[in-house]
């Protein structure tokens, strides 16, 4: 339990800050939105490229990790659209904003520092494996369906066309293509590029939870929180247990990989949730109170997966 204590304590605490700054205004209110933008633009992209730069990607691409993960991802984004149409009798577009919100996981800002805390970074590579389709594939999916289902739906081409837009321009997505580039074309680093790239990634976990804690003052429970409060366990148990329940008695990756998948989809919600909801203007109450329920739950979920899968 110390071990779990040890991994878990940190990583909120650093969040714990930043919300505190931010309530107390010891820090800017408009500074979180620059200082998330930090790690998503600048520091969180070398931090990929440099892992994807030295990877082996003959172990890194662990098949076996990767499909189960996504298997878990989109049977809760149905299951969030199905709770959603059947039981709070939403909307359309509405249900699809609620299935995303229990889709998405918080890969950079809380994955990656959990997984570091945990298992070091020898965990961060497969970690990589799974981001690089993560918001390009997930995004895609949940925008297709926004327009199918959604009564005043612009044309399918219109839809896909903003996909792509949004994704050729996410620099996460630059920085785990010119990763790949650089390992398959054996580029290596010189001082001072090497030492450049390797301070930005160090960057990542003390900004990126900061910051997040900061954002979490931006939102407020609302009338939809029983909602929310649904979408939210969906992400953070049931997710886990379905990637958790293919990877292990399944196909029975070894364990020592397996949790590096399982924990990362234990992760709360992604702040992208509330991006996407308010993109097309729909649930954007449930995306809010389930970015913000399910991070204050992971501070117990999390731990409790920790528990299941052992610290090494």
């Amino acid at each position: 339990m110390l071990s779990i204590i040890n991994v878990v304590l940190p990583v909120f605490a650093l969040m714990a800050v930043g919300y505190l700054a931010v309530r107390f205004r010891l820090y800017p209110t408009e500074g979180v939105r620059g200082l998330v933008a930090f790690v998503n633009n600048f520091a969180t992209p070398c931090l990929l490229f440099r892992a994807l730069a030295t990877s082996d990607f003959s172990t890194t691409f662990n098949w076996g990790v990767i499909i189960p993960f996504y298997v878990g991802a989109l049977t809760v984004f149905v299951l969030g659209i199905t709770f959603a149409r059947r039981l709070f009798k939403d909307r359309p577009g509405e249900s699809v904003a609620s299935g995303f919100s229990a889709m998405f996981t918080n890969t950079v800002l809380i994955g990656i520092p959990v997984l570091q805390r945990a298992y070091g970074e020898g965990a961060l590579a497969t970690a990589f494996s799974i981001i690089a389709f993560h918001a390009s594939m997930l995004i895609t999916l949940a925008m297709i369906t926004m327009e199918l289902m959604r009564r005043d739906g612009a044309p399918l081409h219109q839809a896909l066309g903003a996909a792509g837009v949004r994704i050729v321009s996410n620099p996460l997505l630059w920085g785990i293509v010119l990763g790949v580039a650089a390992n398959f074309g054996g580029l290596t680093l010189y001082e001072p590029a090497q030492a450049f790239v390797d301070m930005m990634a160090a960057a990542v976990t003390p900004a990126a939870l900061f910051g997040l804690g900061g954002a979490l003052n931006s939102y407020r429970l609302a009338d939809s929180w029983g909602q929310s409060l649904l979408m939210a366990l969906l992400k953070l148990i049931v997710q886990p247990a379905i990637a958790w329940t293919l990877m292990v008695p399944i196909l029975h990756v070894d364990h020592e990989v397996a949790r590096y998948g399982v924990l990362l989809a234990a992760m709360p919600t992604g702040i992208n949730a509330y991006v996407f909801a308010t993109y097309y203007n729909r649930g954007v109450n449930v995306a809010t109170n389930t970015v913000l329920i399910s991070t204050v739950l992971s501070l117990l979920t999390v731990s409790f997966w920790l528990f299941i899968l052992g610290i090494s």
